[in-house]
């Protein structure tokens, strides 16, 4: 889809069955459909119940919201709206990864074990396999 001067529309409420062929049909009445999208869930492959309809012109995309918004398709109720640029904010673009593994670890109450003459004390914690107990060897030439 290309840029949105209010010629893009949201369709949402789609039924399972709605594929893009389904939406062009309910919208070319109100004018010529340059494009028409239906974003899939990544996992399931199926979508995500709303798709966007490109107009030509924004006149006939008004003439689309009028219509069809609050409609019927397939016996579900469509919202029908200019759609709106998706806005990007600092943690939509930060990796899962990412997220502040420390202070995680001190809330749950894992901190790092207190050493005493080499050996590490017992803090009577179970473990529940998240943190090695014993040192890790690394590198060329490291064994136990």
């Amino acid at each position: 889809m290309s840029k949105n001067d209010k010629r893009t529309l949201y369709v949402g409420g789609l039924q399972d069955d709605v594929v893009v062929e389904h939406l062009r049909a309910a919208f070319i009445p109100f004018g010529e459909v340059v494009d028409v999208n239906i974003p899939l869930d990544n996992q399931t492959g199926q979508h995500r119940g709303f798709g966007f309809v490109e107009y030509e012109n924004a006149a006939d995309a008004s003439e689309a919201i009028f219509n069809m918004n609050n409609g019927e398709l397939f016996g579900r109720v469509l919202t029908v709206n200019i759609a709106k640029a998706m806005t990007v904010t600092e943690n939509s673009l930060k990796p899962i990864w990412a997220a502040d593994a420390d202070s995680y670890y001190e809330k749950q109450g894992w901190g790092e074990a207190e050493e005493v003459d080499g050996g590490v004390v017992d803090d009577g914690k179970q473990d529940d396999g998240l943190m090695p107990t014993e040192p890790v060897h690394r590198g060329v030439g490291a064994h136990r």
